[in-house]
């Protein structure tokens, strides 16, 4: 059997027993998982932006109606997930965004 030195084997140790493989390309350019950052707003889905109901500067109560986002045909109304002050809405009436589209920042 041939070895070709470009494979790189990898060790996992799981409890005592040890493993060795070979990474897949996908796994290795994969994206990295990141902590949620509860001081920004992403669309959860895509849709078009209906009504604001926030303002730049603008102090919120955790669930008090930031904005309201049609999708389907259903209108969603996106409620803020902390108390805090608006830092930046990067939308506007009228807009479609798409899914995971940075919406409304915090300070």
């Amino acid at each position: 059997m041939e070895e070709n030195n470009d494979l790189k084997f990898e060790t996992f140790s799981i409890h005592t027993a040890k493993y060795q493989t070979l990474l897949t390309k996908k796994f290795i350019n994969r994206k990295t998982w990141q902590p949620a950052n509860i001081k920004m707003v992403y669309s959860a889905i895509p849709g078009t932006v209906k009504q604001i109901f926030i303002k730049n500067g603008k102090k919120v109560e955790a669930g008090e109606i930031m904005l309201e986002l049609e999708a389907m045909k259903m209108y969603n109304k996106i409620l803020a997930p902390v108390s805090g002050t608006i830092k930046a809405i990067n939308i506007t009436v009228g807009d479609r965004i798409p899914k995971n589209f940075l919406m409304v920042e915090f300070q």
